[in-house]
């Protein structure tokens, strides 16, 4: 057969142009590899490693007590029983508990987000002398572990009078042990790495703002409240989430501050759970989940702004 002949003023493709377009193509579908599909694959790994132990509390927490039993162990339980939650709260005072551990995260959360901030500012935002030494000198207590100081607590909080209302007068008597007061109180006045993160979010604050702020007038109060601390509100929230996962997971200053079971705090109750009764795993996860879910909520709830402020964000 005779060859084709190309139609008169239609474009040619020069034969040497094809083989550069597959290397071009190979080099973008390496980089689109390497940069978005394998870093995703590794993520998921990841994650499904990091929910494992989440899943298997769950799936132990909905099995029926043969079940338990079956090895190897079931991935899925045969039935659903949801009874085991009913019966976990039943099990111990479950709701007297969560009141106690609730009042102690709220109360918590409140004295960091109104101290933090404010000791933040005066190490960020004000000169005067001997500033970053003295505050070198608070970051080093980051490296201070909480049981070298309990025996020096304790006896502070031992000899420390609480208040009392006696009518319209305040009184002044017992000590703070046995109350929640060595839990709460403490929070009002900082925490050294949550200072240091505040520190550093405040730091990224373009000073000029201050500045014009103080030549129109300003006090240093309303710098902080209207200027500073809505553009910090990022660094707030990862503060709130620190503080109440420490006072809802805290579980060595409650055992040794609270002495009265009726003021003990979910940590200690699991604990007691587990080891004055016969041990059923079953119940025993049911009540671990309720404990946990709320925390879960909270992360899922307030994820953006935690990964902002742990990021330190541009300032908008």
């Amino acid at each position: 057969m005779a060859r084709e002949q190309p139609l008169a003023g239609a474009p040619t493709v020069s034969m040497t142009a094809i083989p550069t377009l597959a290397p071009e193509r190979r080099a973008l579908l390496s980089r689109r590899l390497q940069e978005q599909v394998i870093p995703r694959i590794v993520l998921v790994l990841v994650c499904a490693l990091f929910l494992l132990p989440f899943y298997w509390m769950v799936n132990t927490a909905l099995k029926t007590t043969s079940d338990l039993v079956v090895y190897p162990p079931l991935l899925w339980p045969t039935s659903l029983t949801w009874s085991n939650f009913r019966d976990a709260v039943d099990y111990f005072p479950f709701w007297l508990y969560l009141r106690n551990t609730s009042i102690i995260t709220v109360l918590t959360i409140i004295g960091s987000v109104l101290s933090n901030p404010i000791i933040a500012y005066g190490f960020s935002r004000i000169e005067w002398p001997g500033r970053d030494q003295i505050f070198y000198l608070v970051l080093a207590t980051v490296f201070i572990p909480f049981p070298v100081l309990i025996v020096a607590l304790f006896d502070i909080f031992a000899k420390t009078p609480r208040p009392v209302l006696d009518g319209w007068q305040l009184a002044w008597e017992g000590n703070w042990i046995n109350t929640y007061l060595p839990l709460v109180v403490p929070m009002f006045f900082g925490n050294a790495f949550w200072i240091f993160l505040m520190r550093q979010f405040m730091m990224q604050i373009p000073h000029e703002i201050s500045d014009a702020a103080r030549i129109d007038g300003a006090s240093e109060f309303r710098i902080f409240y209207q200027i500073v601390l809505p553009q910090a509100l990022p660094a707030i929230g990862v503060i709130s989430i620190f503080a109440g996962l420490h006072a809802w997971n805290d579980f060595l200053g409650p055992l040794i501050y609270l002495q009265d079971e009726a003021k003990y705090t979910l940590a200690i109750g699991l604990t007691f759970f587990q080891s004055q009764r016969e041990i059923q795993f079953s119940l025993l996860m049911a009540a671990s989940t309720l404990i946990v879910l709320p925390v879960v909520a909270l992360f899922l709830l307030f994820q953006r702004t935690f990964v902002e402020g742990i990021s330190l964000g541009s300032i908008k």
